[in-house]
């Protein structure tokens, strides 16, 4: 079934076609562990659990799926993912599964993908505090948890990342692998976009108009399991 989102952009003229993928299953995830800041996360010792490479094998297969339910060639292809050790391990498996190479052209890590960072209160730190984020970015997207982002400072940089992946590519399909809370904002602001045309400047401004109090604070709703692909777009 499509989703609001893939509704959304999928009358909106955008140059490509997208799809989201949060990472497997990580050595994170298994441990417990907030793992967010750029420091921590591109560490090797934070990749993916045994778990989290099958979950990327399998979103693998689902995405060859969707390719050729699409009649999309392999070389139309792009993997644009977050320089984290779990997002740039879960790309590496899809593109082994797609037989594309991924030091090539066709994959592409994107910092501005990177996992929103919570900050010094909560890195390495136990992930049941995340229901503390998550009521904050609900009563308030704009407040940053102390030294951290808040929903609105990830949706700007997002929305860059959006626009940049528009302007480099055409006509191909685009998997974004990023992170639970990145993804969530992504599908939120694109939900709510209202995109006329495939003109660059107004793509991204009605993006950025997507940054109000009643759409940022609601971005739970776009929730994904680890290993999940959806249809963006």
């Amino acid at each position: 079934m499509e989703t609001a989102a893939a509704a959304a952009a999928a009358a909106a003229g955008l140059r490509n076609r997208y799809w989201v993928l949060r990472h497997g299953k990580s050595i994170p995830n298994e441990r417990g562990l907030i793992v967010s800041s750029l420091e921590n996360g591109t560490l090797p010792e934070y990749a993916l659990a045994s778990d989290g490479v099958d979950q990327a094998r399998m979103a693998g297969e689902l995405f060859l799926q969707a390719l050729k339910e699409n009649d999309i060639p392999l070389e139309n292809v792009r993997i644009c993912y977050s320089p984290f050790a779990r997002t740039s391990h879960t790309a590496r498996v899809v593109a082994s599964v797609l037989n594309i190479p991924f030091e090539g052209p066709q994959c592409k890590a994107i910092v501005d993908l990177r996992e929103r960072y919570f900050g010094p209160s909560f890195e390495l730190k136990s992930h049941d505090k995340y229901t503390e984020i998550w009521a904050l970015d609900e009563k308030d997207p704009f407040q940053k948890p102390e030294g951290g982002e808040c929903v609105d400072d990830v949706a700007s940089r997002l929305a860059k990342a959006m626009v940049d992946i528009e302007t480099d590519f055409q006509g191909c399909a685009v998997l974004i692998v990023s992170h639970g809370d990145p993804l969530q904002i992504l599908q939120t602001i694109v939900s709510a976009a209202k995109i006329g045309n495939s003109n660059i400047n107004e793509f991204s401004s009605s993006i950025q108009a997507t940054r109000t109090f009643a759409v940022l604070s609601q971005h739970r709703k776009f929730a994904l399991l680890t290993g999940e692909l959806r249809a963006l777009a």
